[in-house]
Parts: structure tokens; C-alpha cells; sequence
């Protein structure tokens, strides 16, 4: 296995907890609104060929929420000077669901900083067509089970399987309630991101949207909206799979991703 940590540093003003593992260029990871899931295999081969960089959210797990963040702009804000004072280069991004969607704002707000952006189930864009999955209004047993397709998915099962602890209750819980602080209105998505998105256009910020194809929580139209506003993205689609492609179909993933980086 490959060598990660996890360590503490006190960055643009707070402390924020990262994992880290890997070597060569970095590869900034933002997880999801349900929090980082720990280290999975597509972690694993990822970290053969670039340094993982994968920030625990203020909010989440041990990192302390902070109290000026209300929406995902703010987030992206604060991401983007942690770049700055990391020393990182135009480090690569790779963002999933929630994630993605404040990847999407530190590329409106800052394309020159970052190296590229891959958006896996994008939020951050209101569909035309269908609606953003409300991950408030059910049990959190039940809305892990609506982010995959194949339930029987070997690291779904290790990740979720089972009965839930009483801690991975809470855990699961705050971090609904801190998505709910930055992203319950409007839900999940700005208004004004397709147009903020022009700067990352013209600045021909390599791109690539990543879905797959049988996602229940983000609209196919989210991504026809994303390549709208971003002409230049390219557009993976993974077959058999629903909203957490990384651990559905980790091969097909991992594939899409490198070919991207590379």
C-alpha cells in the first residue's frame, strides 16, 4: 500500500486536517458532502503517479468548522489560499458531488491557480431537466444507498455495509448539517456559476466531467449545463454506475482520470 498520513496545519486562518499520500505533482482531492470515506483503492493507484492532497472540509471529521463559510464560494475562497500557502503550482484538482461544485467556484473565481479541474456528479448547477437529489429529506441509510447503482459494489459494502455505529451515525449527520449550512438555499447549486464560469473559459482550463450513467443524485443535465458553461471540458460517462463511480467501477475510473492527467 501506498504511504498516506494524516497531519494538521494551521492554514488561511484555521486548522485544517489533510491526508496526503503519494508522490510527484499534486493532486488536490475534495470530497463529497457526506465527508472523506478514507483511503480506497482509486486512492491507491492514483497515488502511483501524482501526490494526493485531500483536505477534510471545515466541518468534517476533525476539522474545525468556521463559523464565516455560508456558502460554497466561501469554501472555494478559502481553498484557494490554501494553494497559496501550501506552495502548491497550479496543482490538478479532483472534486466529487458537493466537492465539485466548490472546485467549480475556485475555477470561476481563480482558473490561474490551478493546473485542471475534473468534476465527478457536479453539483453547483441547477439542471434544466430533473432535480439535484434532496440528501436532507431521507434517512442517511437511505440516501448512501441512492448514490450507487450496484449496491453489491465490493467497497460500497466495506465503506457502508453492516450496521452503523453510533459515531458513524454522527459523523454522517454533521456532515449533512454543515452541507446544509453552505448548500440548503438555493439547493446545491449558484445561479450566477454559469456565468461566473467564463473567466475558467477564456483561461481554457482543461476540464473533464465525469458522471455516471445511471447517477440518482446529479441530473444528466447538470452536466450538459457544466460543458455549456465550460466548451472546452471533456466528458467521461461510466456505464453500470451511479453517482460514486470511484468505488462502482474503480478501473474505469482510475483509466478516465490518469488518461485526463496524463
Amino acid at each position: 500500500m501506498a504511504t498516506w498520513k494524516e497531519e494538521t496545519q494551521n492554514l488561511a486562518g484555521s486548522d485544517l486536517v489533510m491526508i496526503r499520500g503519494g508522490s510527484g505533482k499534486p493532486l488536490l482531492v475534495l470530497h463529497d458532502e457526506l465527508g472523506y470515506t478514507g483511503w480506497m483503492s482509486w486512492n491507491e493507484e492514483l497515488a502511483k503517479v501524482r501526490e494526493l492532497i485531500i483536505p477534510l472540509q471545515p466541518g468534517f471529521g476533525k476539522s474545525p468548522r468556521q463559523d464565516w463559510m455560508w456558502r460554497h464560494r466561501d469554501l472555494a475562497n478559502y481553498y484557494l489560499n490554501v494553494i497559496r500557502e501550501l506552495g502548491l503550482e497550479k496543482p490538478d484538482v479532483l472534486a466529487f458531488s458537493a466537492g465539485a461544485y466548490t472546485a467549480a467556484e475556485m475555477a470561476a473565481a481563480n482558473p490561474e491557480l490551478l493546473g485542471s479541474i475534473t468534476l465527478v456528479g457536479p453539483m453547483g448547477i441547477k439542471p434544466d431537466e430533473g432535480e439535484i437529489f434532496d440528501i436532507f429529506a431521507c434517512t442517511i441509510k437511505t440516501c448512501l444507498r441512492q448514490t450507487v447503482f450496484d449496491k453489491e459494489a465490493k467497497e460500497f459494502s466495506e465503506i457502508y455495509g453492516g450496521e452503523m455505529s453510533a459515531e458513524q451515525f454522527e459523523w454522517f449527520e454533521d456532515a449533512r448539517a454543515e452541507s446544509a449550512r453552505l448548500g440548503w438555499e438555493p439547493y446545491m447549486f449558484n445561479p450566477s456559476l454559469p456565468d461566473l464560469l467564463r473567466s475558467a473559459k477564456n483561461a481554457k482550463l482543461p476540464t473533464l466531467l465525469i458522471r455516471g450513467s445511471e447517477d440518482a443524485i446529479v441530473p444528466q443535465d447538470c452536466i450538459r449545463k457544466y460543458h455549456d458553461a465550460l466548451p472546452q471540458a471533456d466528458i467521461v460517462t461510466i456505464k453500470g454506475t451511479g453517482h460514486r463511480p470511484e468505488i462502482e467501477d474503480s478501473a474505469e475510473f482510475v483509466a478516465a482520470v490518469k488518461h485526463f492527467l496524463a
